[in-house]
C-alpha cells in the first residue's frame, strides 16, 4: 500500500484534501463526509454502487478515529447510541444489498428536497432560541431510514439522523458525537456488504486518498463539536445540510453537469 501511495500521490492528493475537508465538517457537524465524497466520485464518472462502496470503505477508518475522538471528548450519549445502532445497521445492510443489484438513485432527489427544507428550518432555529433540550422520541425509525439512505445514496446517515434529532430537541454536541460514533459500526456493516457483492476492486486510489485525509482530520472535528456553542452548531448544520441537499436537487434536475 505504501508503494501504491508513493506511485500515485500525484493522482490522489486532491482526494486527500477532499477527505480532510469533508471529515472536518462531518466530525464537527455530524454530516457531509459521504455526501461531499460521493458527489466528487460521481462527477468523475464512477458508477453509483462503486462510489458508495469506495466512500464507505474509507469511512470505516475515518469514522473509527472520529468515534474514538468523540468518546474522549465525552460527546457521546450512550442511551441514544443504543437506540440507533440496531436499526441503523439493518437499514444500511438493506440499502447496500439493494444498490448492489439495482439503481436506488430514483428516490434520492425527493429525500434531498426534504433535507433542504429541514436545513432552512435549522438555520432559522439557529438565529432564534433552540428548543429546550429533551430526549428525542422518534429514534428507531430515523436509524432505519438513515442507514438505508446512507448505503443506497452514498451518504445520508448524518443529514437524516442528526438533523431530525436536533429538531426533536436533542443536545447538538451529544447528537453529533453519538451519530458519528454509531456511524463507525454502520459503515463497517455497509462496507462488508458491498465488498461481499462487488469484490475488493472497490478499493481504489480515490478511496485511499479519502481515507488518508479523513483519518488525519477526524480528531479536529470532534474537538470543534465540543467547544462550539449550540446556537452556532444549529446554524452551521442547517447551512451545510441546505447547500449539499440543494446541490443534489440541482444536479438531478440538470442545472449542474
Amino acid at each position: 500500500m505504501i508503494e501504491m501511495l508513493i506511485a500515485n500521490f500525484g493522482d490522489i492528493w486532491p482526494f486527500i484534501l477532499v477527505g480532510f475537508g469533508a471529515q472536518i465538517i462531518d466530525g464537527a457537524l455530524g454530516m457531509a463526509y459521504g455526501v461531499i465524497s460521493s458527489t466528487l466520485l460521481l462527477a468523475l464518472g464512477v458508477p453509483p454502487s462503486r462510489a458508495s462502496a469506495s466512500v464507505h470503505v474509507a469511512e470505516t477508518f475515518t469514522t473509527g478515529v472520529s468515534a474514538i475522538s468523540h468518546i474522549l471528548h465525552r460527546n457521546v450519549d450512550w442511551k441514544l447510541f443504543a437506540k440507533l445502532i440496531v436499526p441503523g445497521v439493518i437499514g444500511g445492510v438493506t440499502g447496500a444489498y439493494l444498490l448492489s443489484n439495482i439503481d436506488g438513485a430514483v428516490v434520492k432527489p425527493f429525500v434531498q428536497t426534504y433535507l433542504a427544507a429541514i436545513g432552512l428550518y435549522l438555520i432559522w432555529r439557529g438565529f432564534h432560541l433552540p428548543p429546550k433540550p429533551r430526549d428525542p422520541k422518534w429514534v428507531t425509525p430515523l436509524g432505519l431510514v438513515g442507514g438505508f439512505m446512507d448505503a443506497s445514496g452514498g451518504g445520508g446517515w448524518g443529514p437524516v439522523v442528526t438533523s431530525n434529532l436536533l429538531l426533536q430537541g436533542s443536545s447538538p454536541r451529544h447528537t453529533i458525537g453519538t451519530v458519528n460514533s454509531v456511524e463507525f459500526i454502520l459503515t463497517t456493516a455497509i462496507s462488508l456488504t458491498f465488498l461481499f457483492h462487488l469484490g475488493w476492486e472497490t478499493f481504489t486510489t480515490y478511496t485511499l486518498g479519502l481515507l488518508i485525509g479523513g483519518v488525519v482530520a477526524a480528531p479536529f472535528g470532534a474537538m470543534l463539536a465540543r467547544h462550539v456553542a449550540p446556537r452556532r452548531l444549529f446554524t452551521a448544520v442547517g447551512v451545510i445540510l441546505t447547500l449539499t441537499s440543494m446541490f443534489g436537487v440541482a444536479k438531478y434536475l440538470g442545472y449542474i453537469g
